[in-house]
């Protein structure tokens, strides 16, 4: 590549460029613009107009639902029917009201929060990842920088030796 070329399709290049040309690849940019995934990104898309309200529904009962004070609320709600299980003295009542009643109500939330725990948690690995891929990136660039120092020297000292 010329001087004459490379001005014309975008900034100056020194006699280097004829050694290395670096291109960055278009991943860099997209990234940038896009950043991290994360959970909380992902929860409103749908597909058209009703997956979109599909999304927006389950997230607000998932929201709602997924809190340890409704946790403690299902608990009480379920202690109601308690009382009238252990009267009944039968075992499959009482086994029925355990499984059905108690286990499904309760661990219900209970198991929500962990899964919000655990995207929260998964959304600090994702910005921590893209985090480190912007700072190896940079010392990619550096390393770049340092490379295309070492080549202007290396091709004045070739110059000045064929003088």
């Amino acid at each position: 590549m010329t001087e004459t070329a490379a001005s014309s399709a975008g900034p100056p290049v020194s006699r280097t460029a004829a050694i290395f040309e670096h291109v960055p690849h278009p991943h860099i940019a997209a990234r940038k613009v896009a950043g991290p995934a994360k959970t909380s990104d992902l929860r409103s898309k749908g597909k058209g107009p009703i997956g979109r309200l599909n999304a927006r529904f389950g997230v607000f009962i998932t929201v709602a639902v997924g809190t340890m004070w409704c946790a403690y609320i299902f608990t009480l709600l379920a202690l109601v029917s308690l009382p009238a299980a252990l009267k009944s003295h039968d075992q499959i009542i009482i086994v029925a009201w355990i499984a059905q009643t108690f286990l499904q109500l309760v661990l219900l939330p209970i198991i929500i929060v962990g899964q919000n725990v655990q995207a929260a948690a998964s959304d600090q690995r994702a910005e921590d990842t893209y985090k480190d891929a912007e700072a190896v990136l940079h010392e990619a660039l550096q390393i770049q920088a340092h490379l295309q120092a070492q080549d202007e020297i290396l091709q004045r000292l070739a110059v000045g030796r064929h003088d």
